[in-house]
């Protein structure tokens, strides 16, 4: 049962009091309905301050962005596109790994050498014999990229040179033996920056078992 409050000529029940707004009680006032003044108030209680430090997190943050340029990740996961003075870094599609548009489907053949390896234009795909690579969407998409990956995972792939941390080796290019040499605090301000970074939606390809020699 509701409990009701009598407000001179008119009453109104308890519950509703406390979820009533500043431009509905001066409504009701009109009216000739009186709304204690501490419901008003309760409106514009300040919100309770952050957990966390926002400066400590954004320094983290800014400390990943750092790491991520200097170690190169865009090279290969910022696919390149052609400007006005050559090729260039497509940054609409920031860390967001191989086009899933650029379809390739076939290993090509790099004889005996000296070649021993080739990239793809975008500079996303490679192609060796571990037969063909492609750069992974590093961006916060939840069905695409890193978005459902954790922090413990990402640091384990890393140092185990392993995707997800447990499953296929990491491919070359990828330079993970370097990367794995990142202190605990690098890998994880790396990890916050991914995270910082808009999600893109783009479904990298799994790589290309190499051409076994019969086939050849």
């Amino acid at each position: 049962m509701l409990q009701m409050t009598s407000l001179g000529s008119s009453t109104l029940p308890l519950r509703l009091l406390s979820s009533i707004s500043s431009s509905t009680a001066a409504t009701l006032m009109l009216v000739g309905i009186v709304v204690p003044t501490t419901t008003i108030a309760a409106e514009t209680r300040p919100e309770p301050e952050p957990t966390h430090s926002s400066s400590a997190n954004q320094a983290q943050v800014d400390l990943g962005r750092y790491l991520v340029t200097v170690a190169g990740c865009n090279d290969c996961h910022t696919p390149l596109r052609l400007g006005e003075s050559g090729p260039e870094p497509d940054l609409s599609r920031m860390l967001s790994g191989h086009p899933e548009e650029v379809v390739i489907d076939t290993v090509p053949q790099l004889g005996d050498g000296p070649w021993g390896w080739m990239g793809s234009y975008t500079n996303t795909a490679f192609a060796g014999p571990w037969g063909v690579s492609f750069a992974t969407n590093l961006t916060p998409d939840e069905n695409t990229g890193l978005g459902i990956w954790t922090e413990d995972i990402f640091v384990e792939a890393l140092r185990s040179g392993r995707h997800w941390g447990q499953s296929r080796p990491i491919l070359p290019p990828m330079p993970w033996p370097n990367l794995a040499q990142m202190t605990d605090e690098d890998l994880s301000a790396v990890f916050a920056y991914l995270r910082s970074v808009p999600a893109i939606t783009n479904r990298v390809p799994e790589p290309l078992q190499p051409v076994s020699s019969e086939s050849k």
